[in-house]
């Protein structure tokens, strides 16, 4: 400034040297910037400033000019897109947990009739005519980036689609001629045919992006090089499949992978059993009670496979989310060779019954470090008690038993203080997060028939002192988000437990 003249600003530094300055800045903060002036929006947008992108969006058409803005600016370049469109402006009835979700949509599926769809508020078809036009400015965006490494989609909306609510007749609403679901799945197509870096796809719980004929798309070299592929679409109707056996075959390279469990055949288990696969370190599998009514769980892996497999992959570690699934179905589910370390349980009809945790703590002593426990059953003679008619609390056992445990979180079964106090105890600091609702936890008549103690003070210090920390009971049970969100918890530690090889 002081050769050129006072005139002379931060304006006239060289576009070099305003992108490297601009490099500190988070994400949020150069949007703001781009806003200042033209030249600091073209250096704002310079492709080594944004190599990834990580959006979560907001069903609201007040997302879209702003998306289109970031998409037309950025999608042609960034080498990683993560995208979760979280509608978290459902309406009344329509909102909540996703398990407050699927037993209203499955009460108003039954109050229905077979064959008849439930109403659905305006508001309701609003937001799935605004969920087709975000999907497809992301995905239309994107159409020809060939610099593309991972991919990552998210939707939130589905929460009742989970749940065979969101039906034909309610996209025949917004999209009559189906030209928008048409067009969304040939952009994805057309993203895996031009993809020449891909390396991480992955699709949760979107509306009919993904079929069946979809992973064809991909040439030989990406699918022989493609390190994690997650495909936890469940709206294929009837017993079809999203990759089969004979597909995965192509993709020999896969460091971990996410499916539905009905997907996941004995035939798929020998596929990546063999020595030409390179050893698979993470599976999550995620087990519904609607895929296992329309598909069956006839042709799952049986104990053997799990063995073949794991003699391939000795590092393979498998984490299992249960969407309300019957206890006789997950005692046949649970095969004594699986190297479980994570299982999340969430229930809004049916609960999880003691026999099933006696399982899991025997079975996976090992290997064990995650035990999640959710139940939304509505029920007025209160929560189930695991401990009932047993000489030992099963959760005091998979403390026990299961050395590795370093997370545990309860709500809607009883769990007794005496019970939570031994827990602590027994894992003591190596128990990272110990999370139960307050109205979980239940005394026995001695302690509360005891005037000089008051039990609640009595538990909360016996806890903390057993685990070497402060603790507290949690108090409101809208702030966990593993309870409200079960399925945007599930994607969100799939990808961490997925990316942690």
């Amino acid at each position: 400034m002081s050769v050129c003249g006072e005139a002379v600003g931060a304006g006239s530094l060289p576009s070099e040297l305003v992108v490297h300055i601009f490099s500190f800045l988070a994400g949020p903060d150069r949007l703001r910037a781009s806003a200042a002036c033209s030249h600091w929006r073209e250096c704002l947008f310079y492709p080594a400033l944004w190599p990834r992108l990580r959006l979560s969006l907001r069903v609201s058409p007040a997302e879209r000019p702003r998306l289109e803005f970031l998409m037309r600016k950025c999608g042609w370049f960034v080498r990683e897109l993560r995208v979760q469109f979280a509608a978290d402006n459902y309406p009344s009835g329509g909102g909540g947990g996703g398990a407050a979700v699927a037993a209203a949509a499955s009460e108003g599926a039954a109050a229905a009739g077979d064959g008849e769809a439930p109403p659905l508020c305006p508001r309701w078809l609003d937001l799935l005519r605004t969920y087709l036009e975000l999907v497809l400015c992301v995905l239309s965006s994107v159409r020809n980036n060939r610099n593309l490494q991972k991919l990552s989609l998210f939707g939130d909306i589905s929460i009742l689609q989970q749940h065979g609510s969101i039906s034909n007749t309610y996209l025949g609403k917004v999209d009559p001629d189906g030209k928008k679901i048409k067009q969304i799945q040939q952009l994805f197509e057309e993203i895996l045919g031009n993809s020449r870096q891909l390396k991480w796809l992955s699709c949760g719980f979107m509306l009919q992006i993904v079929t069946p004929t979809s992973l064809s798309s991909l040439s030989n070299p990406i699918a022989n090089t493609m390190e994690h592929l997650s495909l936890l679409d469940n709206h294929i109707p009837g017993n079809t499949t999203l990759i089969t056996a004979v597909e995965l075959e192509r993709f020999v390279n896969l460091r971990s992978l996410a499916l539905d469990f009905c997907d996941f055949t004995a035939e798929m288990a020998r596929v990546l059993a063999d020595s030409n696969h390179v050893p698979l370190h993470r599976l999550s599998l995620l087990v519904h009670s609607v895929s296992i009514m329309h598909k069956s769980l006839d042709s799952m892996p049986e104990d053997e496979n799990w063995k073949a497999l794991t003699r391939n992959s000795t590092n393979l570690r498998v984490y299992i989310m249960a969407f309300d699934v019957k206890s006789d179905d997950m005692l046949k589910i649970l095969k004594p060779s699986i190297p479980l370390e994570r299982i999340h349980f969430d229930s809004y009809i049916t609960c999880v019954s003691g026999a099933v945790v006696d399982l899991i703590s025997r079975q996976y002593d090992k290997f064990l470090t995650h035990f999640i426990l959710m139940n939304d059953v509505i029920d007025m003679s209160g929560f189930p008690d695991l401990s009932d008619n047993r000489n030992e609390d099963p959760l005091v056992l998979l403390a026990w038993r299961c050395t590795r445990l370093s997370l545990l979180a309860v709500h809607g079964y009883t769990v007794w203080a005496h019970n939570l106090i031994a827990i602590a105890r027994l894992r003591g600091s190596d128990l990272k997060v110990l999370e139960v609702t307050e109205e979980s936890i239940d005394f026995d008549q001695g302690e509360l028939a005891d005037q000089d103690v008051d039990p609640v003070h009595n538990l909360i210090e016996q806890v903390s002192l057993g685990l070497g920390r402060p603790w507290h009971a949690v108090m409101d049970i809208e702030l966990l988000s593993v309870f409200t969100e079960p399925t945007c918890h599930f994607y969100r530690e799939m990808q961490s437990f997925s990316e942690g090889i």
